[in-house]
């Protein structure tokens, strides 16, 4: 859960009715599986609205209402649409982005709400609304007009269906903003009776925003209302607050396509990506298109469940682990720059939207099985970063850094990128911006190196625990780099940080615990309590956060016994009636969060100790808990593909606990079969044997006809190819 949490307010909700949205699958047909409405309910924050895989474009609709539970835009309680925007943040904590909105209306419906700012919108329900990967549809039920989106990588594309009518609209409102977003400065042009271009400049949680787009229509609009500030002018207008009206005369159900060509860099860059993405106005050729990409993305884990929902659940964390990063490049590889300037990528494709504090737990390392051309462009885009503003991202988007969250956690997923061969990238200026990212004064790092850890003090974040043991972290990558390029005193001196965490660990309370710049812990002390010590987490969850030296960390608890018992601990002390859980704490199994990442690979650690029957006991208990196929099938905020990436490995039945390390710890997979298209052709399948609901324990392990001993298979081992063959049972199997 990845972001500083601002609730803003609603004092207007509306309920709706509570189903899946699902369609029923197609034979081969694995986009049908998808639903894209998990997450969208509850604390998973998730779109329901069209893109295409790390698109530039999140076209989807906005509810019009700010607050907590609309962060995406979109709450499925809520059963009324104020218009259709074209960037969107997936699953995250942050209220950004939303930018022009678009909004068909007509003569049926006049009435405004404060709660929306007085914006148009109308009523929709769930029986009139579908989606699937690359397409969303919903009726407007206040107009009687049928809205449907689909997308390109750099384009929107909407089809209105309208009724007859004398007064048919469509509004382009470039001053609609929610929650932390506010326009700062946008512009309209009109350039014909069919086309209209602009900006929209915007500050919210990345502080200087910039969208270009050219909008082609497939009709001649009539005439139209410029305003600024809600008052009329001619032709053009720039201002914070512009929209657009355009009149239309309509037949009944006639169609009005209208396309808009993004870039971050200017107006020419948004019309080269109409010109060459969209050139015409065939509606179903792009949904078309645009499910032909997914199916061809999903059909690199061809997968079969124990159950149907299983299967739903799978497909549709496929699909939500490639909606992030996002493309920030436009066709001639111009972007908006992190150090405000109009850059070019040159060779590759630029990315942002970095949630790394987040994703490179699961969601980068799945990338290097699933996608290694795309993790090439990944750790060119951060290097660019570097390049821009002289540190790696920590969590970049929209070209800009928004510097939330901890650690410099674009080191672990560049280091496990060239470990993993993936290093068709500048090697040495890869190096050099992780050991600067390290060595910078920013964020505490100075008091880290001069302390060996970070002590508290008065701020609200502080944070001083969990900085230090992130920080750690990634000085044992940098230090596993430095040590492969012969670096070696480099490698000396990052090991050595790797070791910091020790110096907040407290023999006494068994936690890693506050520190005072004199060297003593804090008093009063209650490690289940959420405090600024520890980021959106309190010391349970954040005591296991040392996946550089489990073994190290067992020694410290006192050994395996006794690691063991606080493992059972931590599933078992459950929260008190009377606790205050902050809204980030769910998921709760005992004190693990599975709603927030530090917990992720908690449940894998028993394979330390030799009780593998306890990971696979807890790992079956999660995927079979916390994810479910219903709009608030997300147990927290799903934060830009790591919530789905742990299930898609946990559900293979291996999970990456060190995620820079190329290793994976065996959980239990609750799947029948699967089969991995990887690179070069080669392919990975995975079978279990006498899996069910009930044979939840691994009896043995073949990988390729050999008998595997241990709770671990080598990356390596997967991108070679072959055939993993798990055999399931009921009772606990010793398979060291």
């Amino acid at each position: 859960m990845s972001n500083k949490f601002f609730i803003i307010s609603c004092v207007f909700a509306f309920i709706g009715i509570s189903c899946s949205n699902k369609t029923e699958p197609s034979e081969n047909k694995l986009t049908s599986y998808v639903n894209t409405f998990i997450g969208t309910d509850g604390p998973g924050n998730t779109y329901p609205g069209a893109t295409v895989p790390y698109g530039m474009v999140q076209l989807s609709p906005d509810i019009g209402i700010p607050g907590w539970d609309r962060i995406s835009g979109y709450f499925y309680q809520d059963s009324i649409i104020t218009g259709f925007s074209h960037t969107h943040l997936t699953g995250t904590g942050a209220g950004d982005l939303y930018d022009i909105l678009v909004m068909p209306t007509n003569s049926r419906f006049k009435e405004k709400i404060k709660e929306n700012n007085f914006k148009p919108f109308s009523k929709f329900s769930h029986d009139k609304e579908s989606a699937s990967p690359g397409y969303y549809s919903v009726d407007l039920l206040d107009y009687g007009i049928k809205a449907e989106l689909t997308t390109t990588l750099r384009t929107g594309i909407h089809r209105y269906t309208f009724p007859k009518d004398s007064l048919s609209q469509i509004h382009i409102d470039l001053g609609y903003a929610l929650n932390w977003d506010r326009p700062t400065d946008t512009y309209i042009k009109v350039v014909n009776k069919h086309t209209i271009e602009g900006y929209r400049k915007s500050s919210g949680w990345a502080k200087d925003q910039r969208l270009y787009f050219t909008i082609q229509f497939s009709k001649d609009f009539d005439s139209y209302d410029l305003f600024n500030n809600d008052t009329l002018v001619e032709v053009s207008t720039k201002g914070v607050n512009t929209k657009i009206v355009l009149n239309y005369t309509t037949k009944k159900e006639e169609q009005i396509v209208l396309k808009t060509g993004l870039s971050t860099a200017n107006i020419e860059g948004s019309r080269k990506s109409l010109d060459v993405e969209a050139p015409d106005f065939n509606f179903d050729n792009y949904r078309e298109q645009a499910d032909k990409i997914w199916e061809e993305q999903l059909q690199k884990i061809k997968v079969t469940m124990l159950t149907d929902e299983q299967t739903r659940i799978f497909y549709t964390m496929l699909y939500q682990s490639m909606l992030a990063p996002t493309l920030l490049s436009d066709l001639d590889g111009n972007y908006k720059g992190a150090n405000d300037s109009i850059m070019k990528a040159s060779g590759f494709d630029r990315y942002d939207t970095f949630s790394l504090w987040d994703t490179y737990r699961a969601a980068h390392p799945l990338f290097t099985i699933l996608h290694p051309d795309k993790v090439t462009d990944f750790v060119k885009s951060m290097l660019a970063h570097y390049k821009e503003t002289g540190l790696l991202p920590v969590w970049s988007m929209q070209g800009n850094e928004t510097n939330m969250m901890i650690g410099y956690h674009a080191v672990p997923v560049i280091v496990d990128a060239y470990f993993k061969g993936i290093n068709d990238f500048d090697v040495d200026l890869a190096y050099e911006a992780c050991k600067v990212s390290a060595m910078d004064n920013a964020r505490k790092i100075d008091l880290y190196k001069d302390f060996g850890y970070i002590p508290v003090d008065e701020e609200n974040e502080n944070w001083s625990v969990s900085k230090t043991l992130e920080y750690a972290y990634d000085d044992w990558c940098i230090a596993q780099f430095a040590k492969d390029l012969g670096k070696i005193e480099d490698y000396n001196y990052f090991l050595k940080r790797s070791e910091y965490w020790r110096n907040v660990y407290d023999a006494e309370s068994s936690f890693m615990r506050p520190k005072l710049a004199n060297g003593e812990f804090i008093k009063d002390f209650v490690p289940k309590e959420y405090s600024k010590y520890f980021c959106e987490s309190n010391a349970w969850q954040y005591f296991w956060s040392v996946p550089q030296n489990i073994e190290g960390l067992i020694e410290v608890t006192g050994g395996k016994d006794r690691f063991e018992e606080k493992l059972d601990s931590m599933f078992s002390l459950n929260p008190l009636p009377t606790d205050e859980l902050p809204i980030f704490s769910t998921g709760m199994i005992g004190q693990y969060a599975h709603g927030n990442e530090p917990s992720h690979h908690i449940g894998y650690l028993y394979n330390y100790i030799d009780k593998p029957y306890k990971t696979q006991k807890i790992i079956r208990q999660i995927l079979e808990s916390q994810y479910k196929n219903t709009p608030d099938g997300h147990c927290g905020n799903e934060d830009c593909g790591q919530m789905s990436s742990w299930y898609i490995f946990s559900a293979l039945g291996f999970y990456p606990v060190n995620p820079a390390e190329g290793v994976y710890s065996f959980g239990s997979p609750i799947i029948k079969d699967a089969k991995l298209s990887l690179k070069d052709g080669k392919t990975f399948e995975i079978k279990v044997k006498n899996n069910s609901k009930e044979n939840i324990y691994i009896q043995s392990i073949q990988l390729n006809g050999e008998e595997l001993h241990g709770n671990k298979i080598l990356h390596s081992e997967i991108m070679n190819g072959g055939t993993l063959i798990f055999t399931m049972g009921k009772k606990p199997a010793k398979i060291n």
